[in-house]
Order: C-alpha cells, then sequence, then structure tokens
C-alpha cells in the first residue's frame, strides 16, 4: 500500500495557509488580517514557517498515514 498523507496534506494545507487567501499574519493595518488577497515579503515568510510546523506535526510528531485502494 502507498501512503498518500504525505500528497493530501501539504496539498491542504498550502492551499489553506496561502498569504492573504483566508487570513494573513501581519496584515498591513492589524496583527491578522482576513481576505484581502495582498501579501507581503514577511507574511510570506510566516505562513511558510506556519505551514512547516502544521507539516511536521502532522506527518512526523502524530504521523497521520492516508491509504488509498483495497
Amino acid at each position: 500500500m502507498q501512503d498518500w498523507a504525505g500528497v493530501f496534506i501539504p496539498l491542504v494545507l498550502f492551499i489553506l495557509l496561502s498569504p492573504g487567501l483566508l487570513f494573513q499574519i501581519p496584515g498591513k493595518c492589524s496583527v491578522i488580517e482576513f481576505g484581502n488577497s495582498h501579501t507581503s515579503a514577511v507574511s510570506i515568510i510566516v505562513h511558510a514557517v506556519i505551514f512547516f510546523c502544521f507539516a511536521a506535526v502532522f506527518l512526523v510528531a502524530i504521523g497521520v498515514h492516508i491509504d488509498l485502494g483495497s
């Protein structure tokens, strides 16, 4: 069996943690802004660190496995 967690979890995290899509940390006017569709270099770095932390927690610490097929 193949483990698909290494594909699906980063894909979902990338979509959810794209700066400016759902939220942006730090925002231009406040600490967090929702749905502004703008980004900056600092917010890209912050979202990349958050992405790495969540991916490490789900894939290494918890050990999520997704097996497809019969």
